[in-house]
């Protein structure tokens, strides 16, 4: 007599409820079927209030109950009671996100996944292979490049390319060639500066929305062990209380005069370019939006900071009768600590809207600062009076999240999964407040976690890693050949960057006498 298998599951009794495993019929075989052979199964459907079980039937009939079961529990597409241009400062965080969490509003939803998309697309068009010349840089011209990773018709144009320099204490972050021809012996591409051109889009959105996107790491944490846990004045402002982590300063303001990508550090690039977006497109409503996973949530809040602290998102000169303020917003991905407690509270000050997306099972997060953090009840006492150097908090509203909530991923103790964004990306389409059931709101594709991890269950038929260019980037020539073609070769930095960047300096000098 073949075996009896049982299998068992919870449905919640309200009308809207479909898990999100039924999104996709071949995954929903496949988690209930991981027996491939042609057994009798026995299966327990199970509601919250009652228990039944169904006669023993062939899989061909509980693959027919399946369908059933899923048509009979359509989850309807989240409603939008108003646009987004109607609120799209609530979206910003204007109001901290209050009742906009808990539960999940749609658009805020929709709207943390798409800046999130945008930081992943660092990661997707990053050179990692350190047997390549180009290792270390963008794969793609900004022309092409939300084509390239998949986000073409966001209605954005993509205006610079940041870069840093290498030669700082955090040699487990960059990338390097192990090919003597390298493009460049000191820089790393370190994100974008893009800003909604679309108009469509902008009526959409309710304003010209302006983003600076900032790479993290996906393939390896050991950067994080080369934090020396040291803080460092910001000197932004003259404040000497105000400190951020030493290798955060230290990758935002560094240059090397001998390398054109260099020349100008991420801090210049980055203000440069906002700058000028703002200046160019003056009289319009605009937003500034920083986004960033894992070290790039770093560099998001430290910009973010630096913008403010040089009153960058204030418009109006002397000669106005009031200042504006452009709404400056952080959506940040996995971040670790950046500054210590005056930091934090300095940010808070400056009305800088911060939302920390964590997985509840990420290291990251936690670091640095495990002594003394914002959790510790008498941190104001230990950093004021006795001026301790090893003390952190984080900034802003946190949206903690759990992998363990997701049917599709599997357990794991490697801690790169739970640091992963497309992970984070996976959690907050299924998210339904901290208590609520997994289940997609958007139906977003589950093979996305499975880019640059192995994360997924084996059910789902995935293959881990799979996101590369097609052959590696090579290609065959007219004799039958295979090569690495050259790339175009990407402007370092535009002609006016100097100039910009002077003005920032000399409007936030002015705009100090305001107040």
């Amino acid at each position: 007599m073949a075996s009896l298998h049982s299998y068992s599951f919870n449905i919640p009794t309200h009308k809207n409820f479909r898990p999100s495993i039924w999104n996709n019929k071949r995954t929903i075989s496949n988690l209930f079927f991981s027996n491939k052979s042609n057994q009798t199964m026995l299966i327990a459907i199970k509601s919250s209030t009652t228990s039944t079980t169904l006669p023993i039937l062939s899989q061909e009939k509980i693959e027919e109950k399946i369908e059933e079961i899923a048509d009979n529990h359509q989850e309807s597409p989240e409603e939008n009671p108003k646009q987004l241009d109607e609120i799209w400062t609530e979206i910003q965080g204007c109001n901290n996100w209050e009742n906009l969490l808990e539960p999940m509003n749609p658009l805020l939803r929709q709207e943390i996944i798409r800046y999130g998309e945008m930081a992943q697309a660092c990661y997707d068009s990053f050179d990692f292979d350190p047997n390549s010349k180009y290792c270390g840089t963008c794969k793609y011209e900004g022309a092409n490049f939300f084509e390239r990773v998949g986000l073409s018709g966001r209605g954005y144009t993509l205006t610079r390319y940041l870069y840093a320099t290498s030669n700082i204490n955090l040699p487990n972050f960059f990338q390097k060639s192990k090919i003597s021809s390298v493009w460049s012996q000191h820089a790393n591409w370190m994100g974008y500066v893009a800003v909604a051109t679309d108009e469509a889009e902008i009526r959409r959105l309710g304003r010209r929305d302006i983003t600076v996107a900032w790479r993290g790491t996906v393939t390896y944490l050991e950067w994080i062990h080369d934090l020396k846990d040291i803080l460092h004045p910001a000197h932004f402002r003259a404040d000497p209380s105000i400190k951020i982590e030493s290798g955060f300063f230290d990758l935002y303001t560094s240059k090397e005069s001998s390398c054109e990508y260099c020349s100008f550090s991420a801090r210049e690039q980055v203000l440069a370019e906002v700058r000028r977006l703002i200046h160019r497109y003056r009289g319009e409503k605009l937003s500034i939006t920083i986004t960033g996973h894992s070290l790039g949530a770093a560099l998001a809040l430290l910009s973010a900071y630096d913008m403010a602290e040089m009153k960058l998102n204030l418009t109006g000169d002397h000669g106005d009768d009031a200042v504006s303020k452009i709404p400056l917003t952080v959506f940040s991905f996995a971040g670790p600590r950046v500054g210590n407690l005056k930091f934090k509270e300095r940010c808070d000050y400056l009305g800088i809207k911060v939302l920390r997306i964590v997985n509840a099972h990420d290291k990251v997060p936690k670091m640095p600062g495990i002594i003394t953090n914002e959790k510790f009840p008498h941190q104001r006492y230990i950093e004021d009076k006795l001026s301790f150097p090893w003390s952190y908090a984080h900034v802003g509203v946190e949206l903690a999240l759990d992998h363990t909530r997701s049917p599709f991923l599997k357990k794991t103790g490697d801690l790169r999964d739970a640091h992963n964004l497309e992970a984070h990306l996976h959690l907050l389409d299924g998210y339904h407040g901290k208590d609520g059931e997994f289940r997609s709101a958007g139906g977003r594709d589950v093979a996305l976690v499975n880019k640059s991890c192995g994360f997924l269950k084996s059910e789902c038929e995935v293959p881990p890693n799979w996101w590369q260019d097609e052959h590696k980037g090579m290609v065959r020539t007219g004799d039958g050949r295979w090569v690495l073609p050259e790339r175009p070769r990407v402007e370092s930095h535009p002609p006016d960057t100097a100039h910009h960047f002077a003005q920032v300096i000399k409007y936030a000098r002015a705009k100090l006498e305001l107040f």
